[in-house]
């Protein structure tokens, strides 16, 4: 897959989750389409640099966390150009709390603390089923509910393999984690902006995808 540009990809996320632009029937599906891509290749990216920050002690974990966080509150906004802005605060909010509860996680897997990871990993799968039926419950037809508690394990499972990978330093297992981890969030963002047009296809213009 070919990686455009940062400021491409920004540009076009911009442009796609504008309210106003919805509302005026200027968004392609294209723009939604590379828009959702984009916040979650940036949701994986960052948290993969979080955890090779972590496991190699690195000044950076502050900034990358600041910059891991702030990608919760652009996926809020993606949200709510289509559910309004109490649905895009209640999806950062759930997200922040999977990134956090993810650090927990990433920490115990560190510090080969078993009791504090078992503790953690438990909160975290049941955050990701909260974000899963939160999701189901805004678009039930487009994003049913097993296949979105199905999609959020996935990419818990194989950001979990990523972690301890990365910390034993099996770098060759951590690198095709990651391999495996953005094909399949590619999937999920798909699967978002695909349920988004079907939901609302009179906020997009009928040319072009």
């Amino acid at each position: 897959m070919k990686i455009r540009s940062l400021a491409a990809l920004i540009a076009a996320a911009s442009l796609a989750i504008s309210p106003a632009a919805s509302a005026q029937g200027a968004t392609s599906r294209t723009q939604l389409h590379d828009a959702m891509r984009s916040l979650w290749v940036d949701h994986v990216t960052w948290t993969r640099l979080f955890i090779v920050s972590a496991a190699g002690g690195l000044s950076d974990g502050k900034l990358t966390t600041d910059r891991l966080l702030r990608n919760q509150d652009d996926m809020g906004g993606a949200i709510a150009a289509y559910y309004g802005s109490d649905a895009g605060h209640k999806l950062t909010a759930l997200l922040k709390t999977h990134i956090s509860t993810a650090g927990e996680v990433v920490m115990a897997t560190k510090a080969a603390d078993q009791v504090k990871l078992a503790d953690a990993r438990r909160r975290w799968y049941a955050n990701a089923d909260d974000i899963a039926a939160f999701l189901a419950a805004l678009n039930p037809k487009h994003w049913p509910l097993a296949t979105m508690k199905s999609s959020m394990k996935a990419h818990l499972d194989r950001t979990a393999d990523e972690t301890t990978h990365r910390m034993q330093g099996n770098y060759a297992a951590d690198i095709a984690d990651f391999d495996q981890i953005v094909p399949h969030i590619l999937t999920l963002a798909d699967l978002m902006s695909d349920g988004i047009v079907a939901q609302f296809p009179q906020k997009f213009v009928t040319n072009g995808r």
